[in-house]
């Protein structure tokens, strides 16, 4: 992919999706896949993938599919440089142990390796495979193991303050999931988990697209 094209938000989206479904091919051995078996299995239209994988390169030939292994190598480079993505959370809640212990096993790459907290009876407890640290370690804690993306799980009324620091520490990325609409440079990106926001909108297509409406 030529270095000035800038893939779309909308595609940006949807790499996630295609990145699953492709690992899921590969794993039962197969090498092709067109667009219209990528549409069937993600419920996206062809035209839509179509246009998505233009931005991905030479990955295929009229009439032959897409190359699995060439779609991998593209994605793994659009998430990161590195083999290994290593990620630090950041308030060990009933949240944040949940996250622990589950530590993204749907993506054998990118694992939670660090964990922080200021409850003294939370420090030093092994969670999952990680003993948690105390806050006052992180900038020197995610320096050391080179971390740039943080999940936030600490209560609303310190969400700000712990983003402050996380900045300062030189995080590129912070996936929120406190109800706080935190607050960051634009060289920082933030997503924000609202799980009432999205269960209101589970409930609003069941309602307005079920049955065929």
């Amino acid at each position: 992919m030529p270095e000035h094209t800038k893939i779309p938000r909308a595609t940006l989206k949807r790499l996630p999706l295609y990145y699953r479904f492709v690992s899921t091919l590969k794993s039962k051995g197969i090498d092709r896949v067109n667009s219209k078996a990528i549409s069937e299995a993600l419920q996206i239209d062809s035209a839509t993938i179509r246009r998505d994988f233009s931005y991905f390169g030479e990955l295929g030939k009229k009439g032959y599919g897409y190359n699995v292994d060439s779609m991998l190598e593209f994605f793994k480079s659009e998430i990161s440089e590195s083999d290994e993505i290593k990620i630090a959370i950041v308030g060990v809640g009933n949240l944040g142990r949940a996250l622990l212990t589950y530590n993204f096993s749907i993506h054998d790459e990118m694992t939670i390796t660090e964990a922080f907290d200021i409850n003294e009876d939370v420090i030093g407890e092994q969670v999952g495979k990680v003993v948690v640290k105390h806050n006052n370690e992180i900038q020197s804690r995610l320096a050391a193991e080179d971390i740039d993306v943080v999940i936030l799980t600490t209560p609303e009324n310190v969400a700000q303050q712990v983003t402050d620091q996380l900045v300062e520490a030189g995080v590129k990325g912070i996936l929120n999931f406190t109800p706080s609409r935190i607050k960051t440079p634009q060289h920082v990106q933030v997503h924000h988990i609202d799980l009432g926001i999205e269960l209101q909108s589970l409930l609003f297509f069941m309602k307005n697209y079920s049955n065929g409406n």
